[in-house]
Formats: structure tokens, C-alpha cells, sequence
């Protein structure tokens, strides 16, 4: 019965199987095999969900939205989920992101930005040879806008920051001008120069204070990046083991099972551990780009190239700030942090990846 359904996903076991595996990494760091195990317990229900969405979108046909008619609507609905947030929306870590549904919360920030995936895919397949005009850069960023602002204003730094990398990688792959890389450059400067005057809250000028000099104050804004720092290290070759992560466990790491997720698994898996898992990113991002490739269409080759960025700047800015060399954002790691909103919404983008690659049959179409 299994073996004739996923005969009929036809399932592209080499986007599945690495997912999978750093999902269930994940799940084993959250267990502290003694005591409480809520997240891993509630993990595991997410990942289950997330893998049968996954297999629901390997069998569904996308190609719907490639229409204009289909695209513009989602656009709005996740523009007026944004905007309701701040009336509706629960606040958590000093952020109004969340809808609280009672037996679970839903952050439309995730989905925002596999819709923005969508729509520039849709924009840019069109308009590809065209980039050098700026006027399509300038459009593009208006549609990355009015994602990043309220997002933004929640204020979710992290996902604004991953809403902007989105845009920025696309239009790089869609082959802007170094001209008009110029100007964005200047451009992104320039606002970052007005948000730290006008816009940036204390904590978040503190965070990238802290950034330029860790050990300023390890005991007030410094401390999470400085106690990730130590359960990395900490991990030396071979890891302290499974579950015996005395900075995660004895929670002098904070939010370990999503923020400082890959700071958790280094200090019980050590080196050796770390490699293996972002080897295991690698080669999922590297056959997402190989499906990309060789897609059907442009709209197909852009979004799968997007899903990549998005995979990309999250697991960079993550480990990153984990191993101090970034500012703490709070952004998660693909498919390995708590949370059921991220994980599935990550596991539609892989099985929506998995389904474009079934029509990728046959002669290459604009």
C-alpha cells in the first residue's frame, strides 16, 4: 500500500531523505532523555505533519501558479494576514508575529516569504532579460517592500532580514547590472543608516553593538551570543554526546531548541557531528539547484533558485550568530528548529520542488 503510493509521488528521494535526516537531528537535540520533553514530543507531531504535507505536495500540479490571476490574490491574503497581526496577532519575545489558534501559533512571516519566492519568480521569469532596465529592480523591491515593512514593524528583525536576502538573491540570479548592484548597495545603506536613526528599538542597536565587540557585556546583551559561543567550542571532535549538553540542557543557553538550535547539536555532536550535518545542507541545497537547472520553465528555475536563497540566508545568519559572527537575529534553522509554522512551510516549498521536477519533462519552455 505505502510502496504504491509513493510510487505514484513519484518521490525525489534526494530532496526527502537529507530533510528528513536534519529534521530528526533536530528532534534529537531537543531531548534531554531525562525530565520534561515537550519540544521534543510537539516536534515530532510537527514533523509528521510536515513530512505528509510534503508527500500532498509532491502529488499536487503547481503550474497554476504561474498565472497572474492566482498570484496577485495570495499576494493580498498574505498582505492583510500581515497587516492583522496588529490588531490580532500574540506577542511573544516582545514581537506581535504570532496568531494564537489555541492548540498551536501560525507566523504568517514564513509564509510571506515563500510567497514572495512565488511572485518574484513569476516577475522575474518574464522580465529576466529585461533586468538590466532598473525600473524592474525598483518594481521587484516594491513587492520585497511591502513584505519587509510590516514584518518589520512587528518588529521581526530576523524575518525582515530574510525577506530582504530573498529579494536581493533573486534579483543577483536574474542577472542585475553591476551598475545597478551599485545602487543597491548604496541604497541599503542608506536605510539601514535611517532605521539605526529613526526606526532601530535599543536592544536591537545593542545586539549589533555587542556584535562589533562580543565581550562588552556578556552578562546583559552579550550573554546568549557569548553561552553559544562556549556550547560550540565546548563540543571539541567528537561532542560531549547525546543529550549531555551541559550549556543547553542546564539552560544556560537560551531558546536552545530554536534560536541556538546548531550551538545545541555541536556541543553534543562536536566537529565531526557539525560537518556531517552541513554536509548534509549541502547536498540538499545542491540538488535543489540541480532541479532548478533543469526545470521546465523559467518560473520553475527562479523558484526553485529562491527556495535555495531562503534555505541559504537562513542557515548562514544561524550558524552564524551562533558561532558569534553575526548579530543575534533570531532566526531559525531550516527544518531543525522548533516550530511547526517554519517547518512545514518548508516542507511545502521542498515537495512543491518535488512535484515542478515531474513536469520537467521535455523541451525547455520560456
Amino acid at each position: 500500500m505505502i510502496k504504491r503510493i509513493l510510487d505514484k509521488i513519484e518521490l525525489d528521494w534526494a530532496l526527502f531523505a537529507p530533510a528528513l535526516l536534519i529534521s530528526l537531528a533536530g528532534l534529537v537535540t531537543m531531548d534531554s532523555f531525562t525530565g520534561d520533553n515537550y519540544f521534543f514530543f510537539r516536534q515530532s507531531i510537527w514533523i509528521l505533519v510536515s513530512v505528509f504535507v510534503f508527500l500532498g505536495a509532491s502529488m499536487a500540479d503547481w503550474r497554476f501558479l504561474r498565472r497572474t490571476s492566482v498570484l496577485v490574490p495570495l499576494f493580498l491574503a498574505i498582505l492583510f494576514l500581515l497587516a492583522s497581526l496588529f490588531v490580532l496577532g500574540r506577542v511573544s519575545h516582545g514581537a506581535q508575529s504570532w496568531f494564537a489558534l489555541g492548540f498551536a501559533a501560525f507566523q504568517p512571516s514564513d509564509l510571506a516569504k515563500l510567497v514572495l519566492i512565488l511572485v518574484l519568480a513569476k516577475y522575474f521569469s518574464r522580465r529576466h532579460i529585461e533586468i538590466a532596465n532598473l525600473r524592474h529592480v525598483l518594481v521587484s523591491g516594491a513587492y520585497a517592500a511591502l513584505l519587509f515593512i510590516p514584518v518589520f514593524l512587528q518588529p521581526d528583525f530576523g524575518s525582515a532580514m530574510v525577506i530582504f536576502g530573498i529579494w536581493f538573491g533573486m534579483v543577483l540570479v536574474s542577472g542585475i547590472s553591476k551598475r545597478h548592484l551599485a545602487f543597491v548597495f548604496v541604497g541599503g545603506l542608506a536605510l539601514f543608516a535611517i532605521l539605526w536613526f529613526a526606526v532601530f528599538a535599543p536592544y536591537q542597536k545593542a545586539r549589533i553593538i555587542t556584535f562589533l565587540n562580543p565581550t562588552a557585556d556578556i552578562h546583559g546583551t552579550g550573554y546568549n551570543a557569548y553561552q553559544s559561543t562556549i556550547a560550540v567550542g565546548s563540543g571539541r571532535i567528537f561532542g560531549k554526546g547525546v543529550g549531555q549538553g551541559s550549556q543547553s540542557k542546564l539552560q544556560y543557553l537560551p531558546e536552545y531548541e530554536t534560536d541556538f538550535i546548531f550551538a545545541a547539536f555541536a556541543e553534543e555532536w562536536g566537529f565531526v557531528g557539525t560537518v556531517i550535518l552541513l554536509s548534509l545542507v549541502l547536498f540538499l541545497l545542491f540538488r535543489i539547484v540541480n532541479n532548478a537547472t533543469n526545470a521546465a520553465t523559467n518560473f520553475e528555475t527562479l523558484f526553485g533558485l529562491g527556495v535555495t536563497i531562503l534555505f541559504a540566508v537562513h542557515i548562514a545568519v544561524h550558524a552564524g550568530m551562533n558561532m558569534g559572527l553575526v548579530p543575534v537575529t533570531g532566526i531559525v534553522f531550516p527544518l531543525m528548529s522548533y516550530g511547526g509554522s517554519h517547518l512545514v512551510m518548508e516542507w511545502l516549498a521542498l515537495g512543491m520542488l518535488s512535484s515542478m521536477k515531474r513536469y520537467s519533462q521535455g523541451p525547455r519552455l520560456a
